[in-house]
Parts: structure tokens; sequence; C-alpha cells
């Protein structure tokens, strides 16, 4: 099977991604379902690998599933959970079953979860995760013993946040994720755009990766709000928030917002990467009001 996202990649397509939750359980049919909807208008399904230390299923087993359905699935992996064994134990497994794109990540605390008394791992992050995936698709694990079965052929990205408040940190940390392999960057939910458009032209202005903004779908004031209070580097405008509270349809008004921050990426960065929390059947919308 072709695979749909590096091939836009390479014909320097304008890209779009989408983020869905796997299920809470055995059954997958929400999200397949969800998947079925982008399949058409995506490039990319990303699946997350327990997204704020909340319990779900293995993003392996649900890209796999999505990949059953010939829909192009980003495995995001986690270093957080799992022993440098059991990561690659899992990249095999999930090259085995046909998936490869994976979004290499360090992972959220487990204090901000459903499990704050388990226990952390971390033996791996973000950048000795990309190391560990080169490694292994040049056929050698960890300690440089040859994989006898075969190497492997992921194509893998990280992420970025162009909002950091740290502007050396936030250049050192990208440019060791260049240096360790990353293909592809998928950035953190983006609301200042003039801090995106600075990055891409001193940061990433050299760089022949394509750099996904994270465009979040907003569903109320409230929500708005939330964010803010919770999701550590995100500053949403007082003017969102205001146009969230003053209208008669919030969600209506927040897929507006969305199609219009799209729009704006399109002339910044190669790409979006959309998330919709339990709304993602809004994508296709939000991507006809961009004219995408």
């Amino acid at each position: 099977m072709t695979n749909k996202f590096q091939a836009a990649i390479a014909n320097k397509e304008f890209l779009i991604t989408a983020e869905i939750t796997p299920p809470k359980g055995g059954n997958p049919q929400r999200m397949l379902e969800v998947a079925e909807l982008l399949k058409n208008r995506v490039h990319g399904v990303n699946i997350t690998d327990g997204s704020r230390a909340v319990l779900r299923m293995s993003s392996i087993a649900a890209c796999a599933l999505l990949s059953q359905k010939r829909i192009e699935p980003i495995c995001q992996v986690t270093g957080r959970d799992r022993n440098a064994i059991a990561l690659q134990a899992d990249l095999m497994g999930a090259y085995s079953l046909g998936i490869r794109n994976i979004l290499a990540l360090t992972g959220d605390p487990l204090k901000a979860g459903d499990h704050p008394k388990s226990k952390a791992v971390f033996e791996l992050e973000s950048v000795r995760l990309l190391k560990l995936i080169r490694q292994l698709n040049q056929g050698f694990d960890l300690h440089n013993k040859p994989l006898v079965d075969g190497n492997l052929d992921l194509f893998a990205g990280a992420a970025v946040d162009p909002q950091s408040n740290s502007w050396s940190g936030l250049q050192r940390r990208f440019e060791a994720k260049l240096m360790a392999g990353a293909k592809f960057f998928q950035s953190q939910l983006i609301t200042d755009f003039d801090k995106l458009d600075l990055f891409m032209n001193q940061i990433a202005i050299n760089c022949d990766r394509p750099i996904l903004a994270g465009i979040f779908l907003l569903k109320s004031a409230k929500n708005a709000i939330f964010i803010n209070k919770n999701v550590p580097g995100v500053q949403i405008p007082e003017t969102i928030i205001k146009r969230l509270e003053k209208a008669e349809k919030p969600l209506e008004e927040g897929v507006k917002i969305a199609a219009e921050q799209v729009k704006l990426a399109k002339s910044i960065c190669q790409g979006v990467h959309l998330m919709a929390i339990k709304k993602e059947d809004l994508i296709p919308q939000i991507l006809d009001l961009a004219e995408i």
C-alpha cells in the first residue's frame, strides 16, 4: 500500500493530518467511523498514545485497525510507559503490522492523568527515541547488535512548540530532533501565528522537513478558558474568547475560527495538524470553510 502521507511530503503538497483518540475499551467502532469520515480529506490520521496520561487502547493496535481499512495512520509512541526493550519490541511489531509513520514523543506527566500513582519510565525521551528508530532502520538494536530478522523502515516525526517561552531552548531542541532523524514536525496547539511565522523564518528557515501547525477546535469560551488554565505554553487570546462568548452557536463559531487559522497556517508553513476532541466529524467542515 502506498504511504499517502510520505507521498504527499515528496510531492510538496500542503499536508493535512488529524488526531483521533483511541477507545477506552475493546470496541473500536466509533474511532473507525470517525477515521472513515476523514479518509479522503487528510493525508494521515494520528492515533494518540495515552495522551494526557489517560488510559486508552494501544496506539499500535488502533493504527493496525486503521491500516486494515486502508486509512493512513501516524502512530504516536511515547517513552513514558515503556523501557527500551518494550519500545524496541513495539516498534518491530508496528512495522510488521504495516505501520510506517511514527510520531516520537516523550509523553505527558502521569500526575496529569487518570493513573497518577503509576510508575513513570522515561528511559528514552523523544530525541533518544528518534535515534533508536534510526538505528532500527539501519538494522541494529539499541546496543548495536544486528537485527537478524531484518531492519525496519519507519518514517519518524517529532513534536515542536513554536510558542515556547525559551527561544534558545526551542532552537536547541528542534535542532536535536532534526539531527536525530525527524522527517516531519507536528506542532502543539497554535494561537500566536506571529510566533509561528517568526519560528519558520528564524529557527526553521533552512529546514527541509515539513512543519505542520496544530489547529485546535474550540467548542466554547469555557473550553478556551480551561485550556488557558491547564495546557502549559498555550494562551488563547482574549479576542477569540470574546468571539466565542458572544456567539449564538459557540461550536459553529469555533469551526469558523479553526478554518481561519488553517488559512493563516497555509501562508506560513507546510501543513496543519487538526485536533477536534470528540468532534472529529467536524474536521471536513473546517477544511471546506478553509477552502481545502
